[in-house]
């Protein structure tokens, strides 16, 4: 009898730790549940693509799903954020205002970052802008390379720059001190604007060539941050300041601020879209796509945004400034956003600088994951 009992307490001792771990075990994996299951998008990235991106956030809420969230870090700290990891306390979409770097590819592979989607989606025009009261400006960019650059050419010798105004440049523009408001070093924006626009006027000897980009430290640079909004806010208040960001927010401030011609050709979504305007340049998305079907609407964000309602004719994102690709390119990013087909595009690929469009002939193909 006694044998029996201390049989029994033993079993049921058993039995009560065997229950005790079950239901461990079932706790634990609904809060892993939970946490994972996160109904709300997290967007992070450029503060270029932030205009477009929040509008299309604000039509996804409409459409039933929670409204997404877009926190605007800039192109290279959205990389950073998206690249971080998988899972719940990562973004789900970063947006870029210039392609992904083979350097960022390669964070994305170390932290197990492997299933991303690119999503080229526009074109956009990098504007050299200032108050709509002043003189016009038709530059090139030549002509903002020496206003902007830490070293210039003056009688064949590389001297510090010693240009106070744009008619020391050149006798035919006005009298009108440098100043410019920059982006910072993070922004896909200060990326394109220094490829497209530094590199491309500078008049540096070949061994020095990486000088280029590099912005004169005497005051007449002034990093502004993240924040092309107050980029548009501080032209405003001084007519002869300049400052460069994307075309939506010239668009946006049109009442107050106008552009200078570059090559003789003025931003508009006409010339941007066929890249007559040499500072036009294409918008990214890229999609987590570990997260789709977890997180719900991320496909159909990106469906949105590329939709002929968004950019076609008289799109919602057209009429902000954002301009359509040629036609194979929005036959190419419709495939992508439809059927989740990367068209070619992997991680592994563009962290050895390869891109499937880098051979196609298109103005923007050279500068795909650098």
């Amino acid at each position: 009898m006694n044998r029996f009992l201390l049989t029994y307490k033993k079993g049921n001792l058993i039995m009560k730790k065997s229950i005790v771990s079950l239901f461990a075990l079932v706790v634990s994996t609904l809060f892993a549940a939970e946490s994972f299951a996160r109904d709300q998008i997290n967007i992070v990235g450029s503060s270029t693509v932030y205009p477009y991106g929040t509008v299309n956030a604000q039509r996804l809420g409409e459409s039933g799903f929670k409204t997404p969230t877009y926190n605007p870090t800039g192109t290279g700290g959205g990389m950073k954020l998206f690249c971080a990891g998988v899972g719940v306390e990562h973004p789900d979409i970063t947006g870029a205002s210039r392609n992904m770097k083979s350097k960022e590819a390669k964070l994305c592979l170390e932290n197990g970052v492997t299933n991303v989607i690119e999503v080229m989606w526009a074109n956009d025009g990098i504007t050299f802008s200032h108050s709509n009261t002043a003189e016009d400006f038709a530059l090139t960019r030549n002509d903002i390379w020496k206003a902007m650059s830490a070293h210039v050419v003056v009688d064949g010798e590389v001297v510090e720059n010693p240009y106070s105004s744009w008619n020391e440049i050149r006798d035919d523009l006005p009298d009108y001190k440098i100043e410019v408001l920059v982006a910072p070093p993070s922004s896909g924006t200060r990326d394109a604007f220094d490829g497209g626009v530094m590199e491309k006027g500078c008049e540096l000897p070949e061994e020095m060539e990486d000088d280029c980009v590099l912005y004169r430290e005497d005051g007449r640079i002034i990093e502004m941050g993240e924040n092309d909004t107050l980029i548009a806010q501080k032209l405003n208040e001084d007519n002869q300041r300049f400052g460069y960001f994307g075309y939506s927010y010239l668009k946006d401030n049109g009442d107050k601020l106008k552009a200078a011609s570059v090559e003789g050709v003025l931003p508009s979504g006409e010339t941007i879209a066929s890249y007559e305007y040499p500072m036009a340049r294409p918008l990214f998305i890229y999609l987590k796509a570990d997260h789709i079907g977890v997180v719900p609407g991320i496909q159909e964000f990106a469906q949105m945004m590329v939709s002929d309602e968004a950019i076609g004719d008289n799109g919602y994102l057209t009429k902000i400034g954002a301009a359509p690709m040629v036609p194979e390119l929005i036959s190419r990013v419709k495939n992508v956003t439809d059927n989740l087909d990367a068209m070619g595009f992997s991680i592994e690929a563009c962290a050895n600088k390869e891109h499937p469009l880098k051979d196609a002939g298109y103005a923007f193909s050279g500068k795909l994951c650098p």
